[in-house]
């Protein structure tokens, strides 16, 4: 199929689809007039690629675990949920670094309005 009944398809632009390729995250062949031609199961591909960014996985991540998306389709497969685990366990650890710096700069900014009648009279 050429990259415009891709993307009518998947619902995703003839530019992300470029980029997908350069990425190395989609193959094509090209015909003998240089057009792009994808296989009948790059629908479900970019489908999977779609997924995997929706759930904030960086596009080398994503080349990591692609054979798995070929394999099993849509769904998480044994074969890349260590992957996503781990990918999880990073934005937990990230989540709770962020809470951290939010509970610091809010007690600060607490701190700081209790000083400033303190200051003002001064």
């Amino acid at each position: 199929m050429k990259i415009g009944e891709l993307s009518t398809r998947t619902g995703v632009s003839v530019r992300l689809l470029r980029y997908y390729e350069e990425q190395g995250l989609l193959e094509s062949r090209r015909t003998s007039g240089g057009h792009r031609s994808y296989d009948e199961g790059a629908p479900e591909v970019v489908t999977g690629i779609r997924l995997l960014l929706d759930a904030g996985l960086p596009t080398r991540t994503i080349r990591e675990v692609l054979p798995c998306v070929e394999n099993c389709g849509t769904t998480v497969g044994d074969c890349m949920a260590d992957r996503l685990r781990d990918r999880l366990a990073e934005l937990e650890a990230r989540l709770a670094e962020l809470a951290t710096t939010r509970d610091s700069l809010a007690s600060l900014l607490a701190d700081s309005q209790r000083l400033a009648p303190l200051e003002a009279a001064a």
